[in-house]
C-alpha cells in the first residue's frame, strides 16, 4: 500500500518584487534566509530587470529549492510583480517586502505566533526607517489588538499605510490584487482590504528595516507623484462600486485630505521647479474641494492636534511655508 506523503504546510509566504536590484538583492536574500520560522517560502518576482538580478535569484533558487521560488516576467511595476507572487503563494499568511529591505531574524516567527494566537486576519509590527544619514523608529499606528469594525475604521486613518510591516491571511489577499505600473499601489491595496478585515493583531517590536535610498519615492521628485491622486480616486471608486462609500465616508474623506495635503504636497515640495509646486498646490486644493466640498466638517479632522489644523486650513500661504521647510530638510 502506497501512502501519499502529506504536503508540507507553509505558514508564511513572503513576496519580493525585484527590478534592477543586483547591488543589494543578495543582502536581502541572506537576511531572509536567517528567519527563524521554518515553514516559510520566499517568492522573488523578477520584474523585467536588465541587470544581473535574475541570475542572482536563480543561483539562490537552485541552492535553496525548499524555500526560494523565482518568477520571471515582463515589467509591470511592483503591483504587477506582487500579483504574480500572490498567485503562486501557498502560505497561510502572506507578507510583502521590497528588494532592499532587511528584517530581524525573528520577524515572521513572532508575527505568525501572534496571528494564530487568536486567528487574526492581519498582524502588524513596528519598524525602523533607515535614511542615508539617520534612523527613525516608527510604530505601526495601532497600539492594541483590534476586533471591532469601528476600531478598524480608525486604523484606516491612523495606521501606517504600508505593506512591509504586515502579514495577512492569504484567503483574504487572494481576491484583492494590486494596480499595475503605478506608485503608491500599497495604499490602494490596503484600503481595498480594510472592509474585509475583522481583526488585527499587534506586535510592538521594530522588526522591519525600511531602507530609504536617494532614489526612493520619499527622496525623489517625479511626475509619478501624481499617481497618488489616481490611487485615491481608485479607492473612492472601489468603495462606491461595492456599496461601501456611505459607510466609510468619514474615513475616506479624511484619508483623501491627508494624502493630498500631506503626502502629495510635501513630496511635490522637493521639486526643483517652484512653478511645478505652485501648480500642484492649486491642483490639490481644487481636487479636495471638488471631491469632498464639506471636508472641513469631517469628524476626524475636527479632533485636536497640529496635524489636523494644518490639513483643515491648508491654503496657498501655508503651502509657501511647507515649501521652505521641505527644502531646508534637503540641504
Amino acid at each position: 500500500m502506497i501512502v501519499e506523503r502529506e504536503k508540507k504546510m507553509i505558514k508564511v509566504s513572503v513576496i519580493v518584487p525585484v527590478y534592477n536590484s543586483e547591488n543589494y538583492i543578495e543582502k536581502t536574500i541572506k537576511c531572509l534566509l536567517k528567519q527563524t520560522i521554518k515553514d516559510i517560502e520566499f517568492i522573488f518576482v523578477n520584474d523585467g530587470s536588465s541587470d544581473n538580478s535574475l541570475k542572482i535569484l536563480k543561483k539562490y533558487e537552485l541552492k535553496y529549492k525548499n524555500k526560494i521560488k523565482v518568477i520571471n516576467q515582463k515589467n509591470s511595476g511592483p503591483g504587477g510583480a506582487r500579483n504574480a507572487g500572490i498567485k503562486m503563494a501557498q502560505g497561510e499568511y502572506i507578507g510583502f517586502l521590497d528588494s532592499d529591505d532587511t528584517q530581524d531574524p525573528m520577524m515572521y516567527e513572532k508575527m505568525y505566533e501572534k496571528a494564530v494566537e487568536k486567528d487574526f486576519d492581519m498582524v502588524v509590527c513596528d519598524a525602523r526607517v533607515i535614511y542615508p544619514n539617520k534612523k527613525i523608529s516608527i510604530d505601526s499606528g495601532i497600539n492594541k489588538d483590534t476586533f471591532s469594525k469601528e476600531e478598524i475604521k480608525k486604523h484606516m486613518i491612523y495606521s501606517y499605510a504600508v505593506i512591509w510591516n504586515k502579514i495577512i491571511k492569504r484567503k483574504i489577499v487572494t481576491n484583492t490584487l494590486f494596480s499595475k505600473n503605478i506608485w503608491y499601489e500599497d495604499i490602494e491595496f490596503l484600503f481595498k482590504l480594510f472592509p474585509k478585515i475583522s481583526s488585527i493583531g499587534v506586535v510592538n517590536k521594530p522588526f522591519c528595516n525600511y531602507i530609504q535610498t536617494n532614489g526612493s519615492i520619499t527622496y525623489t521628485y517625479n511626475n509619478k507623484l501624481y499617481d497618488i491622486i489616481k490611487v485615491l480616486d481608485n479607492i473612492v471608486d472601489y468603495y462606491k462600486k461595492n456599496d461601501l462609500y456611505e459607510e466609510y465616508l468619514p474615513e475616506l474623506e479624511y484619508s483623501y485630505v491627508r494624502y493630498i495635503f500631506g503626502t502629495f504636497i510635501k513630496r511635490m515640495a522637493k521639486a526643483n521647479d517652484k512653478n511645478k509646486y505652485k501648480e500642484a498646490v492649486i491642483f490639490a486644493i481644487d481636487r479636495v474641494r471638488n471631491n469632498f466640498p464639506n471636508y472641513k466638517n469631517n469628524i476626524y479632522l475636527n479632533k485636536t492636534g497640529m496635524k489636523n489644523i494644518y490639513l483643515k486650513y491648508f491654503n496657498k500661504f501655508i503651502s509657501k511655508i511647507i515649501y521652505i521647510k521641505e527644502k531646508n530638510k534637503m540641504n
